[in-house]
């Protein structure tokens, strides 16, 4: 039987300790539990020894647990009864004001993503994220002094490097002409958001055009990653993509910013934190899996051959599939629907539904943005490691919306507690 909602409840409400543990379905000292660990805040009661609690915030927590399928196990154990050492349904929960992912939709402070990435720049979106108001004809402007020492710095590692590697270096190099970067008020945080973004895209190698460091982001970017000149329609995809992916909630990447941030590091080293997640198959390199699965397609012309080699090799098919959308990834399909007007475009998408098609046979999964990505490099003509370029400066911005979120958090909150596995001590000494 399907748990009934609770009522909605004043925001401004305070509740009781008692009260709150009774939302949740759990005992009151789990209550502070999830205080501990960032979970809920508090208030003490004013001359009294208990303390209060944000209804909202109870009620939703209540709702995430619910949906975890945690129930009132708390924060550190599971509905089964079995030690898993995570938080509710195995997840960490944090508070945040930035994204909602829910229905098969995702929210930038309560405002439809897709509707921001379709009707505005990915730099409006951005301001969007950081600061809640919408200034249009947003533009980020590099300091020469920060391009300079960036590109010395990219130009120096071999030729083989990844784009993260090159992100990281130029993130650190920028650091370092920033004396003030141990600065982390609000508008000092802001202010290193708007000068890093555009020098990591100055740091990077152009691609046989002349270096463009103005104009909009997506036309700075594309002199990076492709060779060909831009069209309108291949223009706005672009930032359309780097709109879409500006923040997800609390991927891999973003919990390890925020850990960062928690420590009190500042927004160059947990933006370094962030590049240093997104290398990973299952996270921001997952374009460039998609990328060559797709070319592969377009090279065999029938996608059967190509998907069962993956599947005979115990991979699982890059570009399907997402845990948090049960249908539709909604940034897939913002995307392929800009896609849909680029005539170049079209054998991609061709090749992308042809996968997704002959994989539902056995899965019917849907495309993810991975999948969507790697049609937008292929049609383009650009590398495969160009969805991850993408990726991780989109998701800069996102990165330092949460860095700024968690510098307003109580210092060190993102400190969970292991659960020791080992040799019963005391052990005797190895001899």
């Amino acid at each position: 039987m399907r748990d009934q909602e609770p009522a909605p409840m004043d925001a401004e409400r305070r509740l009781s300790t008692r009260e709150a543990a009774e939302l949740l379905g759990v005992k009151p000292e789990t209550v502070y539990a999830y205080v501990s660990r960032g979970q809920l805040s508090s208030r003490r009661v004013s001359g009294g020894r208990g303390s209060t609690f944000d209804a909202g915030e109870v009620e939703a927590l209540a709702r995430r647990n619910r949906r975890n399928g945690s129930g009132g196990s708390g924060p550190g154990g599971s509905a089964s009864g079995s030690s898993g050492g995570s938080n509710a349904g195995g997840e960490l929960s944090v508070r945040t004001r930035l994204t909602l992912i829910e229905s098969d939709r995702y929210f930038f402070r309560g405002v439809d993503a897709v509707d921001l990435a379709t009707r505005h720049t990915y730099e409006e979106v951005a301001e969007w994220l950081w600061t809640g108001r919408m200034l249009p004809g947003s533009t980020f402007t590099a300091p020469t002094a920060f391009v300079s020492v960036a590109r010395r710095a990219v130009e120096a590692l071999p030729e083989h490097a990844a784009p993260a590697d090159l992100l990281r270096v130029a993130t650190v190099a920028a650091a370092t002409t920033d004396p003030l970067r141990f600065d982390l008020s609000e508008d000092a945080v802001l202010g290193t958001a708007r000068t890093l973004i555009p020098t990591l895209v100055a740091a990077l190698p152009p691609r046989g055009h002349p270096r463009r460091d103005e104009g909009p982001m997506a036309h700075r970017l594309w002199t990076r990653l492709s060779m060909r000149d831009p069209d309108e329609a291949s223009l706005r995809a672009l930032d359309a993509a780097l709109a879409l992916l500006v923040d997800h909630d609390l991927a891999a990447s973003t919990l390890a910013v925020r850990v960062a941030a928690s420590a009190r590091a500042h927004p160059y080293a947990a933006v370094s934190a962030g590049l240093g997640v997104i290398e990973g198959p299952l996270h921001g390199a997952a374009s460039g899996l998609a990328h060559r699965l797709l070319q592969d397609v377009l090279e065999q012309g029938d996608a059967a051959p190509v998907i069962a080699d993956e599947l005979r090799a115990g991979r699982r098919v890059p570009g399907l599939g997402h845990r948090l959308y049960p249908g539709e990834d909604p940034r897939a399909r913002a995307l392929f629907a800009l896609l849909e007007r680029m005539p170049r475009a079209e054998p991609a998408l061709l090749a992308a539904r042809d996968i997704v098609e002959t994989t539902a046979r056995h899965a019917p999964l849907h495309a993810n943005v991975d999948l969507a990505l790697a049609v937008l490099t292929v049609s383009c003509g650009m590398p495969p490691t160009a969805g991850e370029t993408i990726f991780a400066v989109a998701r800069t911005a996102g990165w330092i919306a949460h860095a700024l979120e968690e510098y307003g958090e109580r210092p060190l909150r993102m400190r969970p507690s292991g659960l020791y596995a080992g040799p019963k001590p005391p052990q005797p000494l190895p001899e």
